[in-house]
């Protein structure tokens, strides 16, 4: 099974090493480091990994918060497979056919941010929406930027495209909140499919 574990340690030489260590102790496989933040002598790095069927994920959050300086800040299941190129695939995919932009940007944006699902609304009605997306969905006081909220159990992305008048949503239910660096890649994505869909 794949998994992403949200990882804050000390910025310090050998603290990578020393969680590789510990997952490669529960027999994980490492197939991708992503450094999040460095900042205030810290690093928030997500890790995915191939993870054993034995090994529980809040096993492996015990064992990896035990590390000296260590917090778990997440542990959950992905379909992102690491090492492709999701997103130049996905621009791909709107520049051949710009006037799908919207739809096939929502399809993507869930294994793009290690989500559960996606949708873009507008006026209040769902316009596009990915596999496990529900049919109708309230917006929160839609924000002017993209930002990361929280409601009902859920992590949100908001993802305002003001030149369409719509609103991308990207939902987690399992994980930790998106960080600040997620919301900003992700609001470039929809930048340049926004671009790519109005010359359609």
């Amino acid at each position: 099974m794949l998994l992403r574990l949200r990882v804050s340690l000390p910025d310090r030489p050998g603290g990578l090493g020393q969680v590789a260590k510990a997952l490669g102790a529960l027999g994980a496989d490492i197939l991708q480091v992503t450094v999040l933040e460095r900042e205030a002598g810290r690093a928030v790095d997500d890790f995915t990994v191939s993870w054993p069927a034995p090994v529980t994920t809040e096993e492996a959050r015990e064992r990896l918060s035990a590390l000296p300086g260590v917090r778990v800040e997440g542990v959950w299941p992905t379909k992102e497979v690491p090492g492709s190129a999701l997103d130049y695939d996905l621009l791909m995919h709107v520049a051949s056919e710009p006037a799908r932009g919207f739809a096939t940007l929502v399809d993507a944006l869930p294994g793009l941010c290690g989500a559960e699902w996606s949708l873009a609304v507008a006026d209040g009605v769902v316009r596009h929406a990915s596999h496990a997306a529900p049919a109708s969905f309230d917006l929160p006081e839609p924000p002017p930027r993209a930002v990361a909220r929280d409601a009902e159990k859920l992590r949100l992305m908001l993802l305002p495209v003001v030149t369409a008048g719509l609103h991308v949503v990207v939902a987690r239910a399992d994980g930790p909140d998106f960080h600040r660096a997620e919301v900003e890649r992700a609001a470039r994505i929809v930048d340049v499919v926004s671009k790519l869909a109005a010359r359609a």
